[in-house]
Order: C-alpha cells, then sequence, then structure tokens
C-alpha cells in the first residue's frame, strides 16, 4: 500500500493544540520541549492555552503547526511508520520536507518562526485579505478575479479542491470580487479572518528576505518524494525545493492537483499529520470518498 503523509496550514490551529501529545508520549514531549528551546520562548503555553487570537498571529500560528506535525511525526517514527510520499499545505510544505528529512527539525522551525514574522511585515506594509469561494471552478475564479482587478491585485491563492477556492490580494479587489461571485457560479462567498493576502503578489518582500534565509540554511534530499504547492509535482532535489519555498509565498497552492497527482503515482492511503481534519476532507472532495484516509494528530488517534 502506497500511503502519503499530509501536513496542515494555518486555519488548522486550535487552543490546547498538542497537548495529549505532550502529556502521553515521551517523544512528542521531547520534541515541543525542543521547539521552545530553538525559539527562546514558551511556544507550548500558547498551544496549550486558551486565547485563541494570540494562536492565530501567524508569526506564532505558523511555528506551532509546524511543531504540533513534527510532534505528530515523531510518534509515527517511534512506531516505525514512514511515509512513501508527502506533501503540506502551504506552511505545511516545511512540515513535509522535515518530516521527510530534507530540513532539520530546528533549521525548519526557525524558517517557520521567520515566514510568519516576514508575513506579518507584508500584511502590514501593504493590508489585503482572502476570501473562500464555495461552488466555484478554477477558470470561473480566474475571470472573477479579471472582472475586478480595477479595484486591485487578487488572484486564486488556493485551488484546494473541485469547487473550493481561495482568493487573495489587496482588500477593495478581494471584497469587490465577494460582491459580484455569485455572477461567475460561486455558490457562496465569504471574506476570510487573516492578517494578509497570502500566496499572492502582495507578499513579494516577505519572499526577497526569505530567500536571503533560505541561502544559509542546509536543504538534503529527501527520503521520499515531496509534492510541491507551487507545481503539484514530486520532487527529491534540493535546489527545486528551495527555489520553491520562495515562490510558494506569492504563488497559489495548487492542493487539488497535488492529490490528483499522488493518486494518479499510486497513493491510495493519505494520512494527515498534525492538528484537524482539513486535508482528509479534501482529499475526500477531491478524490472521492472511498479514497482511505487516517488523522494521526491527537493521543486518542494514536491508540
Amino acid at each position: 500500500m502506497r500511503t502519503a503523509f499530509l501536513f496542515p496550514g494555518q486555519g488548522s490551529q486550535a487552543p490546547g493544540m498538542a497537548r495529549d501529545l505532550f502529556d502521553g508520549f515521551p517523544e512528542a514531549r521531547a520534541r515541543l520541549e525542543g521547539a521552545n528551546e530553538v525559539l527562546g520562548f514558551d511556544l507550548t503555553g500558547l498551544m496549550f492555552g486558551d486565547d485563541a487570537e494570540a494562536l492565530r498571529q501567524t508569526d506564532v500560528t505558523q511555528p506551532a503547526l509546524y511543531a504540533h506535525s513534527l510532534a505528530a511525526m515523531a510518534v509515527l517514527e517511534a512506531r516505525g511508520e514512514q511515509p512513501d510520499a508527502a506533501a503540506g499545505h502551504s506552511l505545511g510544505e516545511y512540515s513535509a520536507l522535515a518530516a521527510s528529512g530534507a530540513l532539520s527539525f530546528e533549521d525548519g522551525l526557525r524558517l517557520v518562526r521567520l515566514r510568519g514574522q516576514l508575513m506579518l511585515e507584508a500584511g502590514t506594509e501593504r493590508p489585503g485579505t482572502m476570501a473562500a469561494l464555495l461552488g466555484a471552478e478554477d477558470a470561473l475564479a480566474e475571470a472573477l478575479c479579471q472582472a475586478v482587478s480595477d479595484a486591485g491585485t487578487v488572484v486564486p491563492a488556493n485551488l484546494n479542491a473541485p469547487g473550493q477556492v481561495v482568493l487573495s490580494g489587496d482588500r477593495a479587489a478581494v471584497e469587490a470580487a465577494v460582491a459580484c461571485a455569485s455572477e461567475f457560479g460561486a455558490k457562496k462567498a465569504v471574506l476570510l479572518n487573516v492578517s494578509g493576502a497570502f500566496h499572492s503578489p502582495l507578499m513579494a518582500p516577505a519572499g526577497e528576505r526569505l530567500a536571503a534565509a533560505l541561502e544559509g540554511i542546509e536543504i538534503t534530499a529527501p527520503r521520499c518524494p515531496v509534492y510541491l504547492n507551487v507545481t503539484a509535482r514530486p520532487t527529491t532535489d534540493p535546489a527545486e525545493i528551495r527555489q520553491h519555498l520562495v515562490e510558494q509565498l506569492t504563488m497559489p497552492v495548487r492542493w487539488a492537483e497535488t492529490l490528483q497527482a499522488m493518486h494518479a503515482d499510486g497513493v491510495i492511503r493519505f494520512v494527515e499529520v498534525g492538528t484537524g481534519g482539513v486535508l482528509s476532507g479534501l482529499v475526500k472532495r477531491t478524490l472521492g470518498r472511498e479514497v482511505e484516509t487516517a488523522t494521526r494528530g491527537t493521543a486518542a488517534e494514536f491508540a
């Protein structure tokens, strides 16, 4: 059986995340305590607490999600479980790379902390937002963005599943897209509560500084193919990984294509590693309900 591990991105965080792993598994505890040491602040205190707003700040959200996924991965590794392929949604791509050995846990953690800070700064310098379109196919989302382009920059940012697209860009342009989305076939359009226009040209300043940071990071060939957000194709090439990690900030997450490519390459089981079950739902929506999925992010799921 070919198994892929999938790693969640922003939006999956929740107060109390990973607390039961910390309490129940020494390997998870060691990894989470290591995250605090690397970052120099009490990340687990924010993860285990009940302040949802503090956890929603992208410079905290990103290392929290990464640490949770890698803590769950430590439990899987202790049980001898490894994937045949891996992918992560947006921020989750860093988790996938660390889980497959392309990045060290420590380097990946420092990178996602910096990535969150840079994205927060970019969102402050040029405020933007995002919106979810339900019931609109990719081509219609593209046409909608073109139709409201006079109001500013707006692009498809997350191509999550058939009929599920997220737009990103200048607030005025995104709001204009939401206002006329029904005219382009969308059943529903909802503004998202985010701190910036992720995966859009508004993140370009963050990309420049992230590229400089990546120059000092060792990236090695992963143990299994990692399917990248930018290409929706597998790679084990460190140079390609480095290039696309930068491009990922301003380009769309081609998630539905990624899942379809994995399935075409023989993956028949998808395991979501980390908090929540968002990606498992997208697997079912994209590939059909008969495809096997599992989640591994809580102590109960390891029972």
